[in-house]
């Protein structure tokens, strides 16, 4: 599962970069394994991806967005 099987208001945890290195932009702005991601927004057209990573929004390319493995979000809370 990638950042690009998301649908908005979904949060997961990014796993891995699947044989893919991406931006050093990304990895300083905290897209990193064991970070959230929350999918916000999906551009029109196959546009951008924007999502927050541990309180920073990102625009993501869908190639590079693609390339992300990420794990589905499990809340430890009791409902």
């Amino acid at each position: 599962m990638t950042i690009t099987d998301l649908k908005p208001g979904e949060i997961a945890i990014i796993d891995e970069f699947e044989a893919y290195m991406p931006p050093i932009k990304l990895l300083e702005l905290g897209c990193l394994p064991g970070s959230s991601v929350e999918i916000l927004i999906e551009a029109p057209m196959n546009g951008p991806i924007y999502v927050n990573v541990n309180g920073s929004h990102i625009a993501i390319r869908r190639t590079v967005a693609s390339q992300i493995a990420v794990l589905p979000f499990k809340s430890t809370e009791h409902e």
